[in-house]
Parts: C-alpha cells; structure tokens; sequence
C-alpha cells in the first residue's frame, strides 16, 4: 500500500510558477512509476506528466510541454511537478499517482492522492 499526499497548490497569477510535490509513504516510491494529472469540473481526468520509477523516462501532455517539468528524489520519497509560465487553463485539480510502470492511462494508476488545487488568475 502506498499512500500520497499532494502539496504545493495554490493562487498564481499569469506567467508565474509554482511546485508540487507528491509525498509517499508506505512502501517505497522507487519502485512505482508516478504520473501528475488534474481535473476540472464536467472534466476527465487528464494526463499532465509522467516520470517511471528512476526518472529515465517521461511522458509530457502536449499542453504542458516546455512549462512543466517533472522530476523525482527517490531518497526523499518525493516526486514534483515544476509549473512554469503559468496560463488561466491550467487551472484544474492536480493529483499524484503511482503506477508499476509509465503510461498516461489514468485507470492504470493503482494509488492516488487526494489532489491540491492550483488556481491561475489572468
């Protein structure tokens, strides 16, 4: 059982950044690959970024590319979702899942978090 919880979320204006980061515990977050989505209201759930379980392998919707770059510190347990150049779409709930291996299937992700928001004011 693996157990993540998001944090980093907020208010940003356009054109700023923010952090997330997916913290795990139970078992070991080496060992699964993690994906970002987010989720907006009458929406699916959509892929944001994917990283497998040593970060040799990413996966980056095309919305997202150039801006948003995923990364993890498997000794911390942590993987994060860096947001740069931010736009009013962007704006969703994101949440952290963990997979055993890479795909943008959101039915795949075995454990999820309970997302944070990010909000982008134009």
């Amino acid at each position: 059982q693996v157990q993540l919880v998001e944090s980093g979320g907020g208010l940003v204006q356009a054109g700023g950044s923010l952090r997330l980061s997916c913290a795990a515990s139970g078992r070991t977050l080496s060992n699964y690959a993690v994906g970002w989505f987010r989720q907006t209201p009458g929406k699916e759930r959509e892929i944001v970024a994917a990283t497998s379980w040593n970060g040799g392998s990413t996966i980056y919707a095309d919305s997202v590319k150039g801006r948003f770059t995923i990364s993890r510190d498997n000794a911390k347990n942590t993987v994060y979702l860096q947001m740069n150049s931010l736009k009013p779409e962007d704006t969703a709930l994101y949440y952290c899942a963990a997979n055993v291996a890479i795909t943008v299937v959101a039915a795949a992700y075995r454990y999820w978090g309970q997302g944070t928001q990010v909000t982008v004011s134009s």
